[in-house]
């Protein structure tokens, strides 16, 4: 009978142990607050627009859970805010390609005909 008490008791204590170093090592759910760019290690550039070499060379930190969650968090906006910027000027140079060629000398005047005669048949 005491053999039993203390195999219990041993049991008890170990899955103890065992439930605490997996919170400990593990987290348990709380949220990481948001990543300060100014702080960040991850390095992308200011003067020039973002290529695909400069996102291909960004290493982030591994930990124990995996990637910092703030790390991938503040690349991901990062990248978000470079494609932004970019289809804001595709579409801004889209424009101005149209007003182009919508105010290009005789691209209106220019008769279906090819020949400049009008045909009123």
């Amino acid at each position: 009978m005491l053999e039993a008490v203390v195999f219990v008791l041993t049991v008890a204590v170990v899955g103890g142990l065992l439930f605490l170093g997996g919170s400990v090592l593990l987290g348990r759910g709380e949220t990481q607050p948001p990543a300060d760019p100014d702080r960040s290690p991850l390095e992308l550039p200011e003067d020039r627009p973002v290529t695909a070499d400069d996102v291909r060379g960004v290493r982030m930190s591994v930990t124990v859970r995996g990637y910092r969650m703030t790390e991938v968090d503040w690349l991901v906006e990062q990248l978000a805010q470079a494609l932004e910027e970019r289809d804001a000027e595709v579409a801004a140079l889209r424009a101005r390609l149209d007003e182009a060629g919508r105010t290009a000398p005789g691209a209106d005047d220019a008769p279906a005909g090819g020949n400049g005669a009008r045909s009123d048949a």
